[in-house]
Order: structure tokens, then sequence, then C-alpha cells
């Protein structure tokens, strides 16, 4: 027996044709951290609900791992948020996450995600979103899929244009105080998906049912 058999959700793997995405592992911790800790963003703003790259190294490092922690054990077909390590040539690069609630009968996921900035702008947010959209339609049966951005994010709102998600109203959020920035929230439906050249190489999906579907 190894840990694999303890958690079969370890045993997901997608991989595009420049990266492999997985259910983050203890082992990818420190690498995901040096990513993070390289930079996501501007200082001056937070594309993020909560503005947890703010945090000083001493706070980041250990609030990633409980976020990754929490979230892992949280996983039931009631409710879960997978989040997917994204590796590049072995090496942690980023995070994309993939959420449902109620799925047995909403059919509905969201997504979230964020890229170390040196490997941003090369079309690899757009790779790893791909990924988790293929995954959720073709191999959970998903047939909606949101996600949402500020206003301003137009890196993060080209990638939904780009992959068929189309806009679905504004709300207002409050990252942090005394900012007040407008949401733009996105739908894709599975039949408005602008499917990629590449085809998905998914591993792991039977054993992972249980944990997400309940069958």
């Amino acid at each position: 027996m190894d840990l694999l058999d303890v958690w079969p959700v370890f045993r997901l793997r997608l991989r595009t044709p420049r990266l492999e995405l997985r259910p983050v592992r203890d082992a990818d911790l420190p690498g995901l951290a040096q990513a993070a800790l390289d930079g996501v963003h501007d200082a001056e703003r937070t594309p993020f609900g909560f503005p947890w790259t703010d945090a000083p190294r001493e706070e980041l490092l250990p609030n990633l791992a409980r976020f990754v922690w929490r979230e892992r054990a949280g996983v039931v077909p009631e409710e879960w948020n997978l989040l997917f390590a994204v590796l590049e040539d072995g090496r942690p690069i980023g995070v994309q996450d993939l959420r449902a609630t109620n799925f047995a009968a909403l059919r509905t996921v969201s997504s979230g995600s964020w890229l170390t900035r040196s490997r941003q702008g090369l079309g690899l947010g757009t790779e790893m979103r791909a990924a988790l959209l293929l995954f959720a339609f073709d191999h959970l049966g998903a047939t909606v899929a949101e996600s949402e951005a500020y206003e301003w994010n137009s890196p993060s709102l080209a990638v939904s244009t780009k992959l068929g998600y189309r806009e679905n109203g504004v709300t207002r959020r409050s990252p942090k105080a005394g900012v007040v920035e407008d949401e733009v929230r996105l739908r894709l439906e599975a039949s408005a998906f602008r499917r990629p050249a590449w085809e998905l190489k998914v591993d792991g999906v039977d054993e992972a049912r249980p944990f997400l579907l309940g069958e």
C-alpha cells in the first residue's frame, strides 16, 4: 500500500502539450511557494478575492500549506475544490483549481488560477484552463463552467473570451480595506467551448470519481 491507495485522488493527472496538472502534493509545496514569492502580479493591485500574495514571507508560506491541506481535506461529493499544481518540465509554476457544489444536480464547475510572473504571457494560462475544461466537460460530465475576474484584469478576461465564455453580469468586491473593484462574472456552456487543437491526456479519473461524483 502507498499514498495513492490511501488518497486515490492523487492518481489524477492531466497532460497538455507543455504542462502537467495534478492535485497538489506536499512535495509540490516548496516549489509553489517559491513560484509565488517570485511574483504573481503588480504590487499595486491584487487579482484575487483575498489578497494572499500581500502577506510577508513568514506568513505566506505556512498560509499556502494550510490552504492546500484544508481544501484537500474538504473534498467530498457534495462540495469540492481540487487544487492542481501546474508543472512545466516537472517544475511547479502555478495552481489551477476546479470547484463545484452539489455537482450531481447542477453539473456546474468554477475555476481560478495563478501563474508565476516569469511564465505569464506565453499562452500557458489558456492551456491550463483549457485542460480543466476538457477534464470537467468530457470526463466529469459538467455542462456549465463559471469564472470571474476584475474588470481591469484584461489577461484573465482574454483567456475566458478565447475559450468561449460570455459575460454573465458584474458584481462589486472589496479584496482589502479601502479597495472596491467591479468583478465580471463569466459563463461557458459545454456546447460553446472553443476546444484547443491538441488532445488532453488524462489518468486516474476512475479512481477519483467516487470522491467527486459519489459513484
